[in-house]
């Protein structure tokens, strides 16, 4: 049985062909694909800068959880190797759950919790720390299970697109929901349409899955603050911008929070 930490000890193998470029890179396309992650990462940490100190310091391990996936996503595409999987999946795991015990709606947590956020962080904690361990039980399902967790993520935006009348929220929803769906349609066909590109010499859905992804998560995080904002700031304004300009028709979303000193 081959360490874990050997090459190709992953029983996962992208579509791309390996060692093509490199003799110490098995995927280079997948592996460098992720550099973006360095760069949005410490980016929307600076444009979050105002916002964090406001809400909660605890949001920078969100954008330190965010560059880990790159780190670990490089890793495992350069080596193919099962640690490098489980690294890659498991930042996932924690980064989604960071999120959840962060900026989830105290409306969506379960009863016996009380609304209390402490507890619920803790909840989530436990569950991650279990779904860790569990992980290296069965790591060739722990993708489709984080893109399950993506469904539920997708059906609470659903459910507040729906009640929400707020243009920002609405827009976020729609353009993080297009950005997914696109980076899924890529992870799917470079997973189970592979012999098809193969034949085309077309390798390269799974580094576009990264480059998707990697921007789905700054949309769908800016709805998230929006979304906890309009339920537990209600004294504040949270305004969204958009990097390098506002005016631009694309651009990389953050917020900023204002006080209401308006009187009633």
């Amino acid at each position: 049985m081959p360490s874990i930490f050997a090459y190709q000890s992953s029983e996962v193998d992208w579509c791309e062909s390996n060692f093509q470029h490199s003799q110490f890179v098995a995927e280079f396309y997948n592996t460098f694909s992720n550099v973006i992650f360095f760069i949005l990462g410490p980016l929307i940490m600076y444009l979050m800068h105002p916002y964090t100190q406001k809400r909660s310091g605890h949001i920078y391990h969100v954008w330190v959880l965010f560059m880990v996936i790159g780190l670990f996503s490089m890793y495992f595409h350069m080596t193919l190797s099962f640690l490098g999987q489980l690294l890659d999946e498991i930042s996932i795991l924690w980064f989604l759950a960071c999120c959840y015990s962060i900026w989830l709606p105290r409306c969506y947590f379960p009863t016996f919790l009380g609304k209390n956020r402490a507890r619920f962080a803790r909840l989530v904690f436990v569950i991650t720390v279990v779904s860790t361990f569990l992980s290296f039980l069965r790591p060739t399902v722990n993708a489709y299970i984080l893109n399950c967790v993506g469904l539920h993520i997708f059906y609470l935006a659903v459910q507040e697109y729906k009640k929400t009348n707020n243009k920002d929220i609405r827009h976020l929803v729609e353009v993080s929901t297009v950005l997914w769906a696109f980076a899924l349609t890529s992870w799917l066909s470079d997973r189970f349409l592979c012999s098809f590109w193969q034949r085309i010499h077309f390798f390269y859905l799974h580094s576009i899955w990264h480059v998707f992804i990697s921007i789905t998560f700054p949309y769908g995080i800016t709805a998230m603050v929006l979304v906890e904002g309009s339920y537990e700031m209600p004294g504040q304004i949270l305004k969204v911008r958009y990097w390098p300009r506002d005016t631009w028709p694309v651009g990389l979303p953050y917020v900023e929070i204002q006080d209401d000193n308006k009187n009633c």
